[in-house]
């Protein structure tokens, strides 16, 4: 992968915030369930592949606070899903993207600086490879639930 890892993971968070503000601006479902999709497998990919080395190279707190916020996220994305599929009120909708917007904000402000600029100096060549393989190409087990959600 030519592009920094950090780079990479910034990215998915503007398309996975893009396909939230999409829906909010009347495009229909489908933006919505693709950012969903795109933020679960993207908690996966850090959960699995980034912070557990980044753990043992001495982050323990900062990653702490992901993971908590993770289960956060995790738990606004299972409503809104569920409010959409019920077609509950457009309103109550787009109150519950609002919410999900500033958690993936408050979470990402922290998240870009703090966390990511490890990505790319701090994991080894294999786990970097393993990282930029998932990004490319990995799926997420089907049921996979992030940490601080099960």
């Amino acid at each position: 992968m030519a592009e920094k890892l950090s780079a990479v993971l910034e990215r998915e968070h503007r398309e996975i915030d893009g396909g939230i503000e999409e829906f909010m601006a009347g495009s229909g479902d489908e933006p919505l369930r693709r950012s969903m999709a795109a933020l679960r497998r993207h908690i996966y990919l850090e959960e699995r592949y980034l912070f557990p080395p980044l753990r043992e190279a001495g982050l323990m707190m900062p990653i702490m606070v992901m993971l908590r916020e993770h289960g956060e996220l995790w738990k606004a994305m299972d409503a809104l899903e569920q409010s959409v599929a019920d077609n509950s009120d457009t309103t109550a909708n787009l109150d519950q993207c609002r919410d999900l917007l500033a958690l993936l904000d408050k979470h990402n402000t922290k998240e870009e600086p703090i966390i990511y600029p490890h990505a790319d100096s701090d994991l080894d060549d294999y786990t970097s490879t393993l990282l930029g393989d998932f990004v490319e190409e990995g799926r997420m087990p089907e049921g996979w639930v992030c940490e601080a959600a099960r």
